[in-house]
């Protein structure tokens, strides 16, 4: 009978659950009414008397073992509740992570770069806290020149000779300064001019302005490399070149893309006319080659520039350039399928 009493208590134990249920199974198995423990302490009469004493230390036992191992699953399973009730079903699968989006001029930026570096370009980048050298007087803007008043300019109050960037041909100038021709690069950035904001309008927003200087370079070539990037960018081959003035370049032109006019949305965008405007051009100046130590009588060049915003607010329909930067979390996520 003693080793009955120890079998049970090996059992006792070994015994583990893990719901309320076989918990209480257990306990009435030992500790019910009808239990073993009861029928146990019924046989102690039957008992040979110098034997009584160590049966009645093994019921003892079993019947303590019974009781802590009871007392030990339930805490055990009310542990295990309540941290389920704080974190949720612990064994059910993690809530996936949100997948961030790009956004929408990190889109343009990087069709852009793409496009250009199939063809040779690198990439530039510079300071957008510019001194005068950089972004006027090297670029054929020197001081007191009428047209330093097309860009009304964020100056540093401390240093009058320090300036927020009006555009990124600061870049192109400091590269001009550090590399030898041939050149090839594009200068994407953010640019600041001190502009009334409007839907159509901000004092930021960005740019990327491309450079190509080397022997015997022609407009026929600016031609072509614009031909070949409106083609990639807005599956447009129609351009058209319009006669322009910016001070850097000489000849200057506007480009502009034939749009068409096939919806209503074509003829809003376009005034009617099909063409819409998407950047600036022309020949490098002279005198832009001679400020950064190239020699205008040997190398040749052309430059363009674009606005990344702009072509954004096109590509992807959006009405108000105000909403490229009040990181509205329920306008970006429409990017997220957008690489």
């Amino acid at each position: 009978m003693i080793d009955t009493i120890k079998d049970h208590l090996s059992q006792v134990e070994a015994f583990s659950a893990d719901n309320l249920k076989d918990i209480e199974a257990f306990r009435i198995k030992y500790l019910g009414k009808k239990g073993l423990l009861n029928e146990f302490f019924a046989a102690f009469k039957d008992v040979p008397g110098e034997q009584k004493k160590e049966y009645g230390q093994s019921i003892n036992q079993l019947k303590n073992a019974a009781l802590e191992k009871v007392n030990a699953l339930k805490e055990q399973l009310e542990e295990s509740r309540s941290e389920a009730s704080v974190y949720g079903d612990l064994t059910r699968p993690g809530t996936p992570m949100e997948i961030g989006a790009r956004h929408p001029i990190s889109i343009v930026k990087n069709q852009i770069v793409d496009i250009f570096s199939r063809i040779g370009f690198n990439v530039s980048e510079g300071p957008e806290m510019e001194d005068d050298w950089h972004n006027f007087t090297a670029l054929n803007l020197p001081e007191y020149h009428p047209a330093r008043d097309m860009q009304d300019t964020f100056f540093i109050q401390t240093d009058p000779d320090i300036l927020l960037r009006t555009h990124t041909s600061s870049v192109q100038v400091r590269y001009m300064e550090n590399n030898k021709p041939p050149i090839r690069t594009i200068s994407p950035g953010r640019v600041y001019r001190n502009e009334a904001i409007s839907a159509r309008s901000h004092c930021f927003f960005h740019q990327v302005e491309g450079l190509y200087i080397d022997k015997n370079v022609s407009f026929a070539d600016l031609k072509q490399t614009l031909q070949y990037f409106t083609t990639e960018m807005f599956g447009k081959s129609k351009i058209r070149l319009r006669p322009s003035y910016f001070p850097f370049t000489e000849p200057s032109a506007e480009v502009d893309v034939y749009w068409g006019l096939e919806t209503e949305t074509d003829y809003r965008m376009t005034k009617g006319t099909g063409w819409l405007e998407i950047m600036g051009c022309g020949m490098v100046d002279p005198n832009v080659l001679e400020n950064c130590g190239i020699d205008s009588k040997e190398y040749s060049g052309f430059a363009f520039g674009m606005g990344i915003d702009r072509i954004a607010l096109l590509l992807h329909q959006i009405s108000d350039i105000r909403m490229l930067s009040e990181n509205d979390v329920r306008f970006l996520e429409q990017f997220k399928t957008v690489l």
